[in-house]
């Protein structure tokens, strides 16, 4: 029984066993989407991502991504972990580009592949935007178990954001804040009133951070996926570029953040974020990391 080729990449790392988790499943032809949410149940991490022959003969697959209870549109990790794995399977080592479809559109790649961790950027084929929606910082406060008062520092307020998955970024002053707060599901969801079926997940940030070279210090936790806390997450990272262009007055050209994730789950994860504007008007988003084969194996389902 040949069965199906799978690794396990750890993302936003160059560590193995730190990082997001994200099984990596090659040779999908033949597999349903029941079947697909069934195995990244089985599974069990953040996300599972499944490759498949792209619709485009000129680009390098398709992508469908899955939480262990529904399918995404879009997701960074599984993005830059699968664009990583693509890379040392089918490529030679040095630095390739090419183009993966996912359900949101097509994204533009670029992989450099050494010895080592692999590393990937790609470029938001969204750009972000704000989500409008009643917003009660004493209530979300209430539910992520801080106080209301540690809500906000400089320019930024919490608001919503999404550049295909929909998150509310919630700046807080310390980061002490941030490491008491959780997240009481049934209270939270009780507050998000948006279109469709898809709950804007908190994304908890401040300017302290625990290593050098990086510019916040973020959470975000997605029980109602199956997800009680996420190591990292790309896709609230680039929702997070929104708040970024709203509130730390850019101005033109490149601006470039690092943003830690995961420490207090000890899987540290480091996301790069880098926002290209002209004015104060924002162009282009891009997403970068490394990502490391922790395991791989055959799929027997």
């Amino acid at each position: 029984m040949q069965g199906r080729h799978y690794a396990v990449y750890d993302v936003f790392t160059s560590t193995p066993l730190a990082g997001n988790q994200l099984a990596v499943v090659f040779d999908c032809e033949g597999l349903d989407t029941a079947r697909m949410q069934v195995i990244a149940r089985e599974f069990n991490l953040s996300e599972t991502v499944f490759i498949l022959p792209p619709e485009h003969p000129e680009h390098e697959a398709q992508l469908r991504i899955f939480v262990p209870n529904r399918e995404l549109p879009f997701a960074g990790h599984p993005t830059v972990g699968a664009a990583v794995a693509l890379a040392e399977k089918r490529l030679a080592k040095g630095s390739h580009s090419f183009v993966l479809e996912e359900k949101i559109g097509e994204i533009s790649c670029r992989t450099l592949i050494g010895d080592g961790a692999g590393r990937a950027e790609f470029d938001l084929p969204k750009l972000p935007q704000l989500v409008e929606m009643e917003l009660a910082p004493q209530e979300m406060a209430a539910a992520l178990g801080i106080e209301p008062d540690e809500i906000g520092f400089d320019l930024h307020v919490i608001a919503a954001w999404s550049a295909g998955v929909p998150y509310v970024t919630v700046p807080v002053k310390t980061i002490d804040a941030v490491r008491r707060s959780t997240v009481n599901a049934e209270k939270w969801l009780g507050l998000i009133k948006l279109p469709g079926d898809i709950p804007a997940a908190p994304y908890i940030y401040c300017r302290d951070c625990d290593f050098p070279g990086s510019h916040f210090h973020t959470r975000m936790f997605a029980p109602w996926d199956g997800i009680a806390e996420d190591p990292a997450t790309g896709s609230a990272a680039a929702a997070f570029a929104g708040a970024l262009t709203a509130f730390e007055r850019l101005g033109g050209g490149a601006s470039a953040f690092r943003l830690e994730q995961g420490v207090e789950m000890g899987r540290p994860s480091f996301i790069d974020l880098t926002l290209r504007a002209t004015g104060h008007a924002l162009e282009r988003v891009s997403i970068g990391g490394h990502a490391v084969k922790a395991a791989e194996g055959r799929l027997f389902a």
